[in-house]
């Protein structure tokens, strides 16, 4: 009980230090901005010395965006391992026989998702070829797509969609299966005659129409700023997508969207790759789950997660925290049945009370921060930081954080402030949400964990604050009371 103790200390040592107002770089910024001090919240919390917690409105349930991805990869770090790993398996239980000119598969082809997040299409590739490499060269059953990891196994259906760009690949919903990354691969051209486009690879039966783009003069770079949502067509087993909008003049991009329903896609792709390579399919590609006793015919294992969360905090990815998020509800206890998200949301709740973290102000939905319904508290942010700041896997985590003024979605903040190269800050952006949240370095070479968050119709307006409580602390710390300090001293975090 020593350790829950002592955080409670903690805690009420931050509250009872909370700020009287913001500190003033940061209330000339909320003025320039033109935004209230009641829509900011911060918590910044000492990390191994004796520095004085501090916060504003710190215990406030807040939307937290893409920093609620911190709860997810923090909580995952300490309960999976930095070594969990998705899969991808094609199994079957059907009988193998000689033929003319290969073995046969009498029977169904399952190929099952284990929350694999690079399950692209060399990669399904790959595990087709596996089976065509062990003497298979016909499936005479169906091939079935075995998404039963996860519950619902189509969390998609029937939701609506999170905003008027369901196609762009934020917006996915994955499921344990997700083939491709539930995109399709296209060619964008800009040509004399108008737009092409192809799907890459070409798929059987899929064709894309642009005649109907127009070309303008428009930075390559911004070519989904004149996209309009396409249409699909289908008629006689051949589907037909015709794309709308505009597209600039002499460009090329291969963007990967949102286009097809899933088991439509996993279909198209597995009758073209197959085909090529030299197989015969005439059977059906639908939904199911493998029988017992199947045996494993070509398996793909995925990168640790360990290195997977590098991509998923730096570019802030919402399908990836999603499956990830999931496959805490997977690990969730045996005798805590409901849907994988619930049973997630338990593992998250158990966690932080081993911790002796309060999670009142704790709301989780997928994970992701792209959700209107989850809350959580600067305070929830920072005191889970200092938990994993003292964990076993605090270096694992440290490495996938965007570094100000380097990398990742703070590549181009703060450069030009002591924070640059030190802080390490996970960004957060809705509609009416800014935040940051993460370990930075004071102007005494110290370490804090810190959380600060904007909520406002307005708060697109408020990345200058925010940057300015970064920079104000990088001069002269959270806790400081005389004159600014100036520039880190020491080893990095």
């Amino acid at each position: 009980m020593l350790r829950p103790l002592w955080r409670l200390a903690a805690l009420l040592a931050c509250s009872a230090a909370a700020h009287a107002s913001p500190p003033e770089p940061v209330q000339q910024a909320l003025q320039a901005a033109g935004l209230p001090a009641s829509a900011l919240a911060y918590a910044a919390v000492p990390l191994g010395h004796h520095g004085r917690a501090v916060g504003w409105q710190a215990t406030r349930p807040m939307q937290p965006g893409s920093t609620m991805k911190l709860v997810t990869s923090i909580v995952a770090l300490d309960v999976l391992g930095p070594n969990h790993r998705g899969f991808t398996e094609l199994v079957s239980a059907a009988p193998r026989r000689a033929g003319p000119d290969g073995e046969v598969l009498d029977g169904d082809l399952v190929l099952r998702g284990g929350g694999d997040v690079e399950l692209g299409v060399s990669q399904l590739w790959a595990l087709l070829m596996e089976l065509r490499e062990s003497g298979v060269r016909e499936l005479r059953g169906d091939v079935l797509l075995d998404r039963s990891r996860y519950d619902p196994p189509r969390a998609d259906l029937g939701l609506p969609p999170f905003d008027s760009a369901p196609e762009f690949p934020y917006n996915v919903i994955p499921d344990a299966l997700n083939v491709a990354g539930s995109l399709l691969p296209l060619k964008l051209q800009a040509t004399a005659e108008g737009v092409v486009a192809t799907a890459v690879p070409a798929l059987d039966g899929l064709v894309i129409d642009a005649r109907g783009m127009a070309l303008v003069d428009a930075r390559c770079a911004d070519w989904d700023d004149h996209w309009k949502p396409a249409t699909t067509a289908r008629e006689g087993g051949v589907t037909t997508i015709t794309l709308h909008g505009a597209f600039p003049r002499a460009c090329t991009a291969r963007p990967a969207l949102q286009l097809l329903d899933r088991d439509e896609l996993a279909e198209r792709l597995v009758r073209t790759l197959w085909r090529g390579l030299g197989g015969r399919f005439t059977g059906r590609v639908r939904e199911g789950t493998a029988p017992a006793g199947a045996a494993v015919l070509a398996r793909r294992q995925g990168r640790p997660w360990g290195e997977l969360m590098r991509h998923l905090n730096k570019a802030s990815d919402n399908p990836w925290t999603r499956v990830l998020f999931h496959e805490l509800g997977v690990a969730a206890p045996a005798e805590a049945p409901g849907p994988t998200a619930q049973r997630a949301d338990r593992v998250l709740r158990d966690w932080l009370q081993r911790q002796g973290i309060d999670a009142r102000a704790l709301v989780s939905d997928n994970g992701s921060g792209l959700s209107r319904s989850e809350r959580v508290s600067t305070q929830l942010l920072a005191e889970m930081l200092r938990a994993a700041w003292q964990g076993r896997h605090r270096h694992d985590l440290l490495a996938t954080l965007p570094t100000v003024g380097v990398d990742g979605t703070m590549r181009l903040r703060l450069r030009e402030s002591p924070a640059t190269g030190w802080a390490r800050l996970k960004t957060g952006t809705l509609r009416n949400v800014v935040g940051l949240a993460g370990v930075m370095r004071d102007g005494d070479g110290r370490d804090w964990a810190v959380a600060m968050l904007i909520n406002d119709d307005a708060a697109a307006r408020g990345r200058p604050v925010l940057d300015a409580l970064v920079d104000h602390w990088a001069r002269s710390a959270p806790d400081a009371v005389a004159a600014p300090r100036v520039g880190p001293q020491g080893d990095g975090p």
